[in-house]
């Protein structure tokens, strides 16, 4: 462990050093959360080939360069004093133990469905999400993925909840209405 948080602070003070105004590089200090978005999708979809090659060097590799995107993002964060990494890892720390309560808690789940199940569950309360299937569940997916993810997400999501008999509740409530709900996204 002692090895990880050396690395992880090395890298911490190489992305300081990137982004300092007094010798920093030009490129780096010329980003912003911004700008930087598009390498972080490009990363990740890197990583995911990576991972899928089954290529340890190309793993290790590309998970450096979405650890990378984290660590920059959180240091220009920290420059404006919006918030910074320790806070990101506090927050997923948090969010882990929340998520996992079959594991820090006392909940008993039997499946890993039932784990995933308790997730979707936790994670709707967190957001405030209501029973509304279409003004929360599946409109989020429309604004954060790309058209084509998104599409796949919501009919996964959807096909779930045919099976489930949810959506038929759902739509006997207000039929009208609800189809409009699925036109805006």
């Amino acid at each position: 462990m002692d090895s990880t948080l050396t690395a992880l602070q090395e890298l911490i003070e190489i992305v300081a050093k990137l982004r300092s105004p007094d010798g920093g590089c030009p490129w780096d200090l010329a980003q912003t959360p911004e700008t930087l978005t598009p390498y972080i999708i490009e990363e990740a979809y890197e990583a995911v080939d990576a991972i899928k090659s089954g290529n340890k060097e190309a793993v290790i590799d590309e998970l450096g360069d979405l650890l990378l995107q984290v660590v920059l993002q959180a240091q220009i964060a920290s420059e404006a004093n919006d918030f910074t990494l320790a806070e990101v890892a506090q927050n997923i720390n948090k969010k882990m133990i929340r998520r996992h309560p079959h594991v820090f808690g006392d909940v008993k789940v039997n499946s890993t469905e039932e784990v995933k199940q308790n997730w979707e569950k936790i994670k709707a309360a967190e957001k405030g999400e209501t029973n509304d299937l279409f003004s929360t569940k599946l409109s989020r997916y429309a604004r954060q993925l790309p058209p084509l993810m998104a599409a796949m997400k919501i009919s996964k999501k959807l096909l779930l909840l045919v099976l489930n008999g949810k959506i038929l509740k759902e739509f006997g409530k207000n039929s009208t209405k609800k189809l409009g709900s699925l036109k805006k996204l």
